[in-house]
């Protein structure tokens, strides 16, 4: 398998931001300057904005709000499944959200204005810069991952031998748990001498698909247990916002109680036991949604007839999920986790899936990364995929993650993807 040309699946744009990619940060340093005069320009008739220096105060949180979302942005959009131009929206979004709380709390005079313009400038320019990004191009040296690397989308891939020439590669990808040839060893090192970065392949498989293969967890990579640091960020973060949501949530959920109480006989509650952090069941409340029967612990399938009329919708939606928001403030679930499963499958899974319970390393979640990917798992090979998402988010939870899948959720919920 010899190596391609690299620069002929390139596109022109890829071309153009491959040479100017060292000028971005002064393209967005220049837009930051431009964003200031425009809005400026706009609030020049409000004098009393330009008082008392309240306009130089505004401006320099406006920077700082421009720097975070751009952070925020490159953070983010590290992550596999990303759109860019979403992440734009969704990071410029929230940090001029918390300017205009930290304004409000501050009680600082400002210009509607001046905010307005310089959110809809900054938005509007990272977003244009964002849509120039270019595709890495890697070269991969064959084995067996490569095989199952070599079609993810995203990346022009070339296959390697021991004599390729590399000078137009980001970078190469080799399983280095895999036996190399004293040949391949030799071009591995050549490259590093060239400042060429070499990947390993298990790690660009996890970035690019967003799961853990279950087949590379024995060779030291299991996931460690979570920052207690993020933990309390997370717990404080997320009980904040249930609390600051209550004045909705509170209608919202008794007007799901009272459709369930008028469409079916039996309980609007459903009570269930579900396995959580550390192997540790607990019962789980949700609103009902199918009609009473007597059964075991099974699947939920596509049309399965147990749904009532409003459940159908509610489970489409994911309202029937809401009384979970309790489960949050009690400290037994997570806004954001793995979603807890039923204690019989979990037991029954333990046994028959390798690393299983690594997913119980963190708290279960109302919304999950599996949630967002995959959708409703049911049956043992539907939830070893699962698993492997699952164990992506424990390896790697961060907030930022967090910010990924809560943009990702509303998604989910608009659409009712993966809904059963």
């Amino acid at each position: 398998m010899g190596m391609m040309a690299p620069m002929t699946a390139v596109t022109w744009r890829e071309q153009v931001a491959r040479r100017w990619g060292g000028w971005r940060t002064l393209a967005y340093g220049l837009g930051l300057g431009g964003i200031l005069l425009l809005a400026a320009q706009a609030t020049w008739g409000e004098w009393q904005f330009w008082r008392n220096g309240n306009w130089l105060r505004l401006a320099v949180a406006v920077a700082g709000t421009y720097g975070a979302a751009l952070v925020l942005e490159t953070r983010v959009g590290r992550f596999p499944g990303v759109h860019r131009s979403r992440v734009v929206l969704v990071s410029v979004s929230l940090c001029f959200l918390g300017l205009l709380g930290v304004v409000s709390l501050t009680r600082w005079y400002y210009s509607r204005t001046f905010l307005g313009v310089s959110y809809g400038l900054t938005l509007l320019w990272q977003w244009l810069l964002a849509g120039w990004g270019r595709r890495l191009c890697l070269g991969l040296v064959p084995g067996t991952l490569a095989q199952a690397i070599y079609p993810l989308p995203g990346v022009h891939w070339y296959w390697l031998s021991e004599n390729s020439p590399v000078g137009n590669l980001d970078g190469v990808v080799v399983d280095l748990h895999e036996t190399l040839s004293p040949e391949w060893m030799r071009f591995l090192a050549d490259c590093r001498l060239r400042g060429l970065p070499v990947y390993h392949a298990a790690a660009v498989w996890e970035g690019m698909t967003g799961r853990v293969s279950l087949a590379h967890l024995g060779e030291g990579l299991l996931p460690m247990p979570p920052d207690p640091a993020y933990l309390l960020l997370k717990r404080v973060g997320e009980t904040g916002l249930i609390l600051l949501a209550v004045p909705l949530l509170v209608p919202l959920a008794g007007l799901v109680a009272l459709a369930v109480w008028w469409d079916s006989p039996g309980p609007v509650l459903f009570w269930q036991e579900r396995m959580g952090q550390g192997g540790k069941p607990f019962w789980m409340v949700k609103f009902r949604s199918m009609r009473v029967e007597p059964a075991g612990a099974q699947f939920a399938r596509a049309g399965d007839h147990r749904l009532t009329r409003v459940g159908k919708w509610i489970r489409r939606f994911r309202l029937d999920e809401l009384p979970q928001l309790w489960h949050v403030l009690r400290g037994e679930m997570s806004l954001i986790g793995p979603r807890p499963e039923q204690v019989p499958f979990a037991r029954e899974f333990s046994q028959r899936i390798p690393y299983y319970m690594c997913r119980h390393l963190v708290k279960p979640g109302i919304t999950g990364w599996a949630q967002v990917n995959q959708g409703y798992a049911a049956g043992v090979q539907e939830t070893r995929l699962k698993l492997e998402y699952d164990l992506y988010y424990v390896k790697y939870l961060s907030l930022w993650l967090d910010g990924l899948i809560l943009a990702k959720t509303i998604k989910t919920v608009m659409t009712g993807f993966g809904s059963r």
